[in-house]
């Protein structure tokens, strides 16, 4: 690999060097009606070029912010590095946002052009144009339904590039301007604009510069030794920090090539064909190829179900021994051996990940079972913590010193400390430059000396690795003086594959409760095989027997807290399955899946007043927001039931109520 010359220091410029040092190597796949296309450096190159060109053409000038709105096609990643090139600022959308949504996000940043995927993107910024009076220029990837639209400021993302080809034909100098003009461009001008998920409140636009950007992810992809024969699946949010940093900002740096799938439905399929070698995925994901892995288990037939439990048992006791390269005996390596052949390479190759090198997972806990099983497979999964203020990674965990129960120590060059408060916080060469047109914002997020204040708590332990508790804002006590720490909660229920979704409450009150989710698919396998019939999500929430088997979940939950001293006093005592999911289109979850948990408490007062007024049950009316914007009503009377709670070491200490 040709080492990255750190003195470059914005994404233009790598491209610029990659289409030299990696000519030929493929830089982008996309796969489309089944057949997957491929583009080289160079050719990428040129197809940035064209679109830079007659973005100029089109009246673009430096500074002016560009909406990128879509699912993850190589039109929409090369037009970050054609606006970058241009010392224009790239603002990425979340494509499931709700018109309205999108249209502050594009108002608040003052987007004069839109680069979007398809018809529907057209039709929501349509929709509010009169609230985005910045806007000028709609340009779309796929032309499918746009045919009879006014032509008025609504162009194909092919015509532009026509018009740069064009004007580079009529004059040859053309080019070597836009290629000393990307020389001349400063890494400390801001290179892109990612709206925060807006957990808390409205989306704020953190600014990251091309300097800090490129500096954060040359030490990571040293740190993992990232090269151009790596590849990854492009398939994150375009406008989460995660995709923008793993994918395009590392693929960049190193010359890998990037995948884009044919849809979010062909994921799995799609990581099949390609075998990537670098994989990042949220603990939901690891947990639902679990839980399909168990399904299909559960269907297979006596042979089969006892290799599996018989080696996988094996992988437990020697897979991640062998992974980390410590002393193994010989008859523990040569089961391993054999299971490698009967089942573990057979089961990565299931789940498309027989080539992965490096895998991570963050943004919520995994649960301890849940990881050990991946890296008991021999797969090198690994946790990190970070911010979109960081650029991403804040820590990252060592080959040789994974834990489960911890997010690793800094990441190379980041400083952390723990303030007296017990907050994280850090200074990296990523972190932002300030909250876009948000400057008070922009001082509360930062200490007197300059470190970001994450607004989460944690400590060191004996190894230096950071330990991450809860939000510090939602970290509270119960009346009695117990420690209440909701996330904590939280993820210890969601570590059960029928839970999907819980929220804790406790902080001032007399004891802790909970609402869940159930997952849908799971609980439902689990439903067919014991011929449960049901016919929506709320009937089978609200069923008897599923309401025991998620009463066994909380037990084992509690178990597990009692044996925890500092937690020991914050166990489920009731809890309910809600009548819906919780979903981001009704505000219940931000775009990234997590919790609004102060508007939740807010929709379902009268469930929470239920569960600590003694109550077993009580009718609830929630307003939904359908997939096609229509608004509705879901109405049911919503059980609520007590859980056991157990004394120190787990012993019972009350019996939950029939």
């Amino acid at each position: 690999m040709a080492q990255a010359a750190t003195s470059l220091d914005t994404f233009p410029k790598y491209l610029l060097l990659n289409a030299q040092r990696f000519r030929d190597r493929p830089a982008m796949r996309h796969k489309d009606h089944g057949i997957w296309q491929s583009w080289s450096w160079a050719e990428q190159l040129d197809e940035i070029r064209a679109f830079a060109v007659g973005l100029e053409e089109l009246g673009f000038a430096r500074g002016d912010k560009v909406a990128v709105v879509g699912a993850n096609r190589p039109r929409l990643y090369w037009t970050f590095a054609a606006v970058q090139s241009l010392g224009g600022v790239p603002v990425p959308v979340y494509a499931d946002a709700v018109a309205e949504e999108m249209a502050y996000v594009l108002d608040h940043a003052g987007v004069r052009f839109a680069i979007v995927q398809d018809q529907e993107q057209v039709d929501k910024l349509r929709t509010f144009k009169d609230t985005i009076p910045a806007l000028t220029e709609l340009i779309y990837d796929e032309p499918r339904g746009l045919i009879d639209y006014p032509k008025e400021g609504l162009r194909a993302f092919t015509e532009v590039q026509e018009a740069g080809r064009a004007a580079m034909s009529a004059d040859p100098d053309r080019t070597t301007r836009w290629e000393n003009a990307i020389g001349e461009g400063s890494g400390d001008d801001v290179s892109i604009m990612l709206y925060t998920s807006g957990t808390t409140g409205r989306s704020k636009g953190v600014m990251i510069t091309g300097k800090a950007a490129v500096s954060a992810a040359v030490d990571t992809v040293q740190f993992d030794s990232l090269t151009e024969k790596d590849s990854v699946l492009a398939y994150l949010p375009l406008a989460w920090v995660g995709d923008h940093y793993l994918n395009y900002a590392q693929g960049y740096i190193s010359g890998f090539c990037m995948n884009c799938p044919e849809s979010q439905q062909t994921v799995p399929q799609d990581l099949r064909e390609i075998g990537p070698t670098f994989y990042f995925a949220p603990p939901r994901v690891f947990e639902g190829l679990l839980t399909s892995v168990t399904i299909r288990m559960e269907d297979a037939g006596r042979l089969k179900k006892w290799i599996f439990r018989h080696f996988i048992e094996v992988a437990r006791k020697h897979g991640q021994a062998i992974l980390e390269k410590r002393p193994v005996p010989f008859t523990g390596r040569l089961a391993y051996a054999i299971g490698e052949i009967l089942l573990y390479g057979p089961l990565k190759n299931v789940l498309g990940m027989s080539n992965i090198r490096v895998a991570y997972t963050a943004g919520e806990a995994i649960g301890s079972d849940l990881f050990s099983f991946f890296r008991s497979l021999g797969i090198n999964l690994k946790q990190l913590y970070g911010q979109t203020e960081a650029f991403l990674y804040v820590t990252v965990q060592k080959d040789g010193h994974v834990r489960s129960d911890t997010v690793g120590p800094a990441a190379p060059n980041v400083d952390i400390r723990i303030a007296d408060n017990g907050e994280v916080q850090f200074r990296s060469p990523g972190m932002f430059t300030g909250y876009y047109k948000e400057e008070e914002k922009t001082a509360e997020a930062l200490t007197e000396d300059g470190y970001v204040m994450t607004g989460d708590a944690g400590f060191f332990d004996s190894d230096g690795q950071l330990k991450i508790i809860d939000r510090a804002k939602d970290v509270g006590k119960l009346t009695d003086g117990s420690l209440f720490a909701p996330k904590y909660i939280e993820n210890m229920l969601k570590f059960f594959p029928n839970i999907k979704e819980a929220v804790a409450f406790g902080h001032g009150r007399d004891f802790a409760a909970a609402f869940l989710n159930i997952d849908l698919t799971a609980v439902g396998n689990w439903a067919e095989r014991n011929n449960i019939s049901y016919a929506s999500y709320q009937e089978l929430a609200g069923h008897r027997q599923v309401y025991e088997m998620i009463a066994r979940n909380v037990d084992e939950t509690n178990r597990r807290l009692a044996k925890e001293p500092m937690m020991a006093g914050a166990q489920i005592k009731r809890f309910l399955i809600l009548h819906k999911e919780l979903d981001a289109d009704d505000g219940e979850l931000t775009r990234t899946q997590k919790v609004r948990r102060s508007f939740v408490a807010e929709r379902y007062a009268d469930l929470i007043e239920a569960l600590y007024d003694g109550s077993t049950e009580r009718f609830v009316s929630t307003e939904v927001t359908f997939e096609d914007g229509r608004k509705g009503k879901i109405s049911a009377t919503v059980r609520i039931v007590d859980a056991q709670v157990h004394g120190a070491g787990g012993g019972l200490l009350r019996e939950a109520a029939e």
